[in-house]
């Protein structure tokens, strides 16, 4: 069965408030696939989710180093952007296994182009634009789904 959510955020502080919401219900050994296009504000998204595990320290996306690890929060997160992989061997250099089957939670930017890699199941953030409805307007669904 698939559980879907579906939120409205008018502003960045909204969209950072929703993924402090989300953060805050992690449990270890979440996966969460985040996807969207460039710009649509997964990074702000993230920065709300880190601060909803209790994690201080300044948040960035990993687009060069594929992942972040923050460890100071009431569990381990671990932050994957895995837009510039250029190979799927690239996640066994990184030990992803230990990641994606540990004990902290996983966000995953881009996961679509790793899904090979994935568990059955995963948590989807999918954040859109709907320009109609405003410049800053952002549609964000979560959905647990088995791949």
């Amino acid at each position: 069965m698939e559980v879907k959510l579906e939120y409205d955020s008018l502003s960045a502080e909204e969209t950072f408030s929703i993924g402090k919401e989300l953060g805050k219900m992690c449990k270890p050994g979440d996966i969460y696939c985040l996807l969207g296009d460039l710009g649509v504000g997964k990074t702000v998204f993230t920065q709300g989710f880190a601060k909803g595990l209790g994690i201080e320290e300044p948040v960035n996306s990993p687009t060069f180093t594929i992942i972040q690890v923050y460890e100071d929060g009431r569990i381990p997160f671990y932050h994957f952007d895995v837009y510039r992989i250029g190979d799927i061997e690239e996640m066994d250099e990184l030990g992803y296994e230990d990641y994606f089957f540990g004990q902290g939670v996983c966000l995953i930017e881009w996961a679509n182009l790793i899904t090979e890699l994935l568990p059955d199941k995963v948590k989807v953030i999918t954040i859109q634009k709907q320009v109609e409805k405003g410049f800053d307007y952002r549609r964000i669904t979560l959905e647990e789904k088995t791949l």
